[in-house]
């Protein structure tokens, strides 16, 4: 379905167009008179010679001096006394030293009069919105130096916002863009009345011109206003001038691509959007030059073949309204360039060079487009102009390259070239000759690489050729044996018989031993490409095997057969070998050719390998969307083609994981236990097993080979039989393409019809693809997929776009883009392929204001389909079951192969199965296979969470030569958390308890509250409860014990501070009570001293008053706990002696 005007015959050459544009250019500024200016009117020239012989010689007579006037500082006589041989002509002439545009700039003018005279200087400038404004202007009168050369020095003065910065006063700097500095002198007139005084610059006797150099106004200085300003006002100058933004720094040269791109000729390719200019002078010039456009594409190409359509792009601009705009550059079937350009007036015009482009080699495309003129020259690696061709128009062309966007190579409306890109570069205001074109070929060993496999392919396609060729000559002649010659040969004959075979024996034996043998088995009518894939499948064969790796590199001349002779799986198979170092040291730019190579011819697996590496910017891989998505949309178009064509070596991805031991356990085989147990239920008439047991057989899912024919007798079978729906729909599917079974439309659309009765929203929506495919009735067509788009189904969705996309929507006229975009966008919410993408081509081109460009969600929607693809879906499958089989060294190499594509299930099988088995990796490989892909899998947008804990796990021990990193950790184990998994809490939490902290970007992620932020208690515990509602509740995870071993210690450290509080309070409240205690006492005992002391000498107490006395006092002495030091401090009671 075209999108698109179809271009217009390239029509002859006109070279009659152009002649104004000199003439229109002579108005901006006149041309300066040589130095020194002689100007004279022709009319009065003998008169005025006469005149002056007359007054020279009255003069002489009269022996009068004249005077030559006073002299000043500003006035210096050049030539002292007058020569009376020579004629005075009139002369002005500046010189300026410095040119910069700013106050008190000095300047001289010399100048002679040959009568009264008035000298003016005058400077004009074209401002930001003004032109031919006056800034300057100074005039003075020459009345008495005449016939003789003066020189007046003067100095300019501008307008301060011309030549200060913003400041308090000056509140906005010009900016100006040019500054003409203009000075004449006229003679003095007689004066009329009501005469007008004829003293401008065009009517001057003698004139002169110079351009002054401009200042930006963020390098002129500020100036000194001799103002004292109060101290608030200046402060708050002062901040808003440091807040002045300054422009910036923008040029019209753009590099679009400085990355090799390799172009397979299909309907996809670069996409890029330039915005508008935020300098506001290129703005206005780009706006400017809308109608006359001026610019440049430089691009560097290396051609494979011609188009094999009328037309394939090199490089064309889409318009917002999906049209082509200008430039539209073009490749044809004959090798020569159609450019096409959208005019002012709506039409289009296109013409061709009348020179072809040459193969295989470096070239450079120069188009450079001047007002109503291009330019298109070829260019050599050594800058020399090979090609060159000039076309005029009368029309004006229409440019706007801010409206659309710029596709490179491809797109959703041309197929691109077959061959590489270079360096491209795009001068947007500029048309520009070749010598001033910056964009050499450099020494870039790639593209040296790619110019030298080239060259070198053909010896190993003729080397295939010509033998066979031989072979069928000798057929015909009945000289040689004609099936397997060469055994034959030695068989019968012992070698003795001479024949040409020989030679090429010898050749192929010595240098291709592999091509050699298998060219003796082969089919002599086989074309080289299939050719090449046989070549490839023996040596892969055997590098499968047991030991087979160990032989790499005695199998990589048979790989680099293969590649050239056209089957570019071998090519990816080499990059990968190179680039990961597959059993030899690794070779990145060898890798990088391989991987080119084989992008180009179109593999799959290459496509996505270079996708993936620019999308990530891995392995010294530029980081580049649009590139990224170049590669990725290459295999997004053709997968829903290669699912509905179901042909080579193509299988159902399946995103089976080797740690998913449920899902290793449902894979099995023709005779495994699971198919048989499912064929004997279908045998009994199990709607569910014979439905399954046909999409096995159909896909080749779950381990079980493609076989349609058997496939299809289990769809009928479950159609005819038990009347299943899904079995209705997918028998009638298979009977509309014909696939292992005769077609039977009549047959087909009785069928689906039941399945749509039964309430299949599949059927439904295959009855509307019936009446728009077969039928035309587009109104019906529309009825069945609103109906099923009800229904829930994604197809039916896509479809209803498709039918407002193409106008074709019954009771709508024209398209309708919006609508459909919207319709597609469902689409892809449902999982759809076709819808997801054109949903990456709206946010590649961003020319839908649903849809605002994001290169990166293109590319994750490219992605996304790509993965879909059936051709890496077998290669997953031959992975799985090389690893089910126990066969390592297969398994290790497709897995290698899956993994370099970028997907990430791969990704992660590879690094398990280098850990399982890592003697073996570590043989064979040259990088660290587990640290490598689990790296990479942990950047992709579906990554595992045990990845994910892995490699912070890798992080924070130090995996082998690798160097701790905390943060890095705390990021895998934050997003395994964010993932929903236990561990990535329980590790967090650990990092805490070890005295690490967590940023607070990571802690916002996981939607932890700001206020628990600082502290590190309430961070554990919120940590380890997220831990325990994420675990399994039917069982005692490690979260419930760290939970509850976690406040056990808060408990215990509450309960011990209380302890120690209790028994340091009662210990030091005894302490003191027994201070207080032996004080009181020690006053008791010296009282009781001091008496009996005083009462002995004069009376002896008896032994009854004694007690009595001490029956007194027993009363006030405080009990004391301890008996034994009661005994020895009471003084009452007798001692033993006494």
């Amino acid at each position: 379905m075209s999108r698109k005007q179809d271009l217009l015959p390239p029509p002859w050459p006109d070279f009659q167009g152009g002649d104004a544009v000199g003439t229109a250019m002579e108005s901006l500024a006149p041309s300066p008179a040589p130095l020194p200016a002689r100007f004279r009117s022709s009319s009065n020239l003998g008169f005025l010679a006469l005149h002056k012989r007359c007054l020279l010689l009255l003069l002489l007579l009269l022996k009068y001096e004249p005077s030559l006037g006073k002299k000043t500082f500003l006035t210096t006589p050049v030539i002292l006394q007058p020569d009376d041989s020579v004629f005075y002509e009139d002369f002005i002439h500046l010189n300026v030293l410095d040119k910069r545009v700013r106050n008190d700039t000095e300047i001289s003018v010399t100048y002679l009069c040959s009568k009264p005279c008035i000298v003016t200087i005058e400077a004009i400038a074209s401002l930001e919105f003004r032109t031919g404004v006056s800034v300057y202007k100074k005039s003075w009168e020459n009345n008495n130096h005449l016939h003789t050369t003066w020189n007046q020095t003067v100095n300019l003065t501008f307008p301060s916002s011309m030549v200060f910065r913003d400041d308090f006063v000056i509140k906005h700097s010009l900016i100006v863009h040019t500054v003409i500095l203009y000075a004449w002198l006229s003679h003095k007139q007689a004066r009329v009345p009501h005469a007008k005084q004829e003293e401008g610059y065009l009517q001057a006797i003698a004139r002169d011109y110079t351009l002054l150099d401009i200042v930006p106004p963020f390098e002129r200085p500020h100036k000194d206003h001799k103002v004292c300003l109060k101290w608030s006002l200046e402060y708050t100058w002062r901040l808003q001038a440091n807040r002045i933004p300054w422009c910036p720094h923008e040029t019209d040269a753009v590099e679009i691509l400085n990355f090799p791109y390799a172009s397979s000729g299909e309907m996809a390719g670069l996409v890029k959007k330039f915005p508008k200019f935020k300098n506001r002078e290129l703005e206005r010039i780009r706006k400017r030059q809308i109608s006359s456009p001026n610019f440049t594409v430089s691009i560097w190409l290396y051609l494979l073949h011609y188009c094999k359509k009328p037309l394939c792009g090199i490089l064309y601009f889409i318009d917002s309204k999906e049209m082509y705009g200008s430039p539209a550059v073009f490749l044809n079937d004959e090798g020569c360039v159609h450019i096409q350009m959208h005019l002012v007036n709506g039409e289009d015009t296109a013409v061709k060079t009348t020179f072809s482009l040459p193969l295989k080699q470096w070239l450079r495309l120069d188009l450079s487009v001047n007002g109503e003129q291009i330019e298109i020259r070829s260019v050599g690696t050594n800058l020399k102009i090979h090609q060159h061709e000039i076309f005029h128009f009368r029309e004006d062309f229409y440019y706007n390259d801010t409206s659309g966007y710029l596709a490179l190579g491809g797109s959703t409306y041309s197929p691109g070239i077959e061959g590489y890109f270079g360096t491209v570069k795009y001068y947007r205001l500029h048309g520009l000759e070749t010598e001033r074109i910056s964009n050499p070929f450099f020494s870039n060993e790639v593209l040296k690489r790619i110019d030298a496999y080239h060259q070198k392919c053909p010896a190993i396609q003729s080397i295939a050729s010509k033998y066979g060729f031989t072979l069928r000559q000798g057929e015909e002649e009945q000289k040689c044996i004609r099936d397997n010659y060469y055994l034959e040969m030695k068989n019968k004959y012992g070698g003795n018989l001479k024949c040409a075979e020989i030679i090429w024996e010898k050749e192929l034996i010595g240098k291709h031993n592999s091509m050699s043998r298998q060219l003796q088995k082969a089919d002599l009518q086989l074309p080289e490409a299939i050719f090449g894939r046989k070549l490839f499948v023996t040596t892969l064969q055997n590098l499968s095997k047991d030991d087979g790796l160990h032989y790499i590199n005695s199998s990589l001349q048979s790989l680099m057969d293969s590649s050239c002779l056209g089957y570019h799986r071998a090519s990816y198979v080499l990059g990968v070998i190179f680039e990961i170092g597959l059993g030899m040291p690794t070779d990145p730019l060898q890798g990088l050719l391989y991987s080119l190579v084989a992008a180009q011819g179109g593999d799959r697996l290459a496509l996505m390998n270079l996708g993936y590496k620019h999308y990530q910017g891995i392995n010294d891989y530029p980081r580049d969307l649009e590139l990224s998505y170049a590669y990725y949309s290459d295999v997004a178009v053709k997968t829903p083609h290669d699912q509905n064509t179901a042909e080579g070596d193509q299988a159902f991805v399946e995103p089976v994981r080797l740690q998913d031991d449920e899902l290793l356990k449902a894979q099995t085989r023709e005779s495994g236990d699971l198919f048989m147990w499912l064929k004997h239920e279908a045998k009994r008439g199990d709607a569910a097993a014979q439905q399954r047991l046909g999409q096995m057989l159909f896909w080749g899912q779950q381990g079980v080979g493609k076989n349609h024919k058997a496939a299809v007798e289990w769809y009928a079978k479950g159609a005819l039989e038990t009347g299943d729906p899904t079995s209705l729909y997918d028998y009638s599917i298979v009977l509309f393409k014909g696939q292992g079974v005769k077609k039977n439309k009549r047959r087909a659309l009785q069928l689906m019809k039941k399945a749509a009765s039964k309430g299949l929203p599949q059927a439904v929506n295959g009855l509307g693809w019936y009446y728009h495919n077969f039928q035309r009735d587009y109104a019906k067509a529309a009825k069945y997929w609103l109906k099923a788009e009800a229904m829930g189904s994604p197809e039916a969705s896509f479809n209803l776009g498709v039918l407002y996309l193409d106008g074709i929507y019954p009771g709508q006229t024209g398209r309708n883009h919006t609508v459909a975009a919207d319709y597609f966008y469902k689409a892809a919410e449902g999982g759809h392929m076709e819808g997801t993408l054109r949903c990456s081509q709206y946010y590649i081109s961003g020319n839908l204001a649903r849809f605002p460009r994001d290169p990166e969600k293109a590319v994750v929607w490219a992605k996304f389909v790509a993965e879909k693809n059936g051709y890496l879906g077998h290669v997953i499958r031959k992975a799985l079951n090389a690893y089910l089989d126990l066969s390592w060294h297969e398994a290790l190499l497709y897995y290698i192969f899956a993994a370099e594509t970028g997907i990430e299930v791969s990704q992660t099988n590879l690094a398990h199965l280098c850990e399982e088995q890592a003697n073996l990796a570590k043989t064979y490989l040259a990088t660290d296979c587990v640290w490598r892909y689990y790296n990479f899998s942990v950047f992709q947008s579906n990554a595992p969470t045990f990845a994910y804990l892995k490699v912070g796990d890798f992080y924070y021990y130090g995996y082998q030569n690798q160097s701790r990193d905390l943060d890095m950790s705390i990021q895998m184990y934050s997003q395994a958390a964010l993932n929903g998994d236990a561990q990535g809490f329980y590790n967090l939490a650990t990092l805490l308890e070890e005295g690490y902290s967590i940023p607070s970007d990571i802690l916002d992620h996981l939607e932890i509250c700001r206020s628990l932020h600082t502290s590190n208690t309430a961070l554990r515990q919120q940590l380890y409860e997220r831990c325990c509602s994420l675990s399994n509740q039917e069982s005692i995870s490690p979260c419930t014990f760290a939970l509850l071993y976690f406040h056990l210690r808060i408990f215990c450290s509450v309960w011990h501070s209380s302890l120690i509080y209790f028994l340091g309070s009662f210990l030091a409240f005894a302490l003191v009570a027994f201070v207080i205690q032996c004080f009181q006492r020690l006053l008791r005992i010296r009282s009781q001293v001091s008496s009996i002391c005083g009462e002995v000498p004069t009376d002896c107490s008896s032994p009854d008053e004694s007690t009595k006395a001490s029956g007194m006092a027993e009363p006030e002495v405080h009990p004391v706990p301890n008996n034994g030091e009661e005994a020895d401090l009471n003084p009452q009671r007798p001692s033993s002696s006494s």
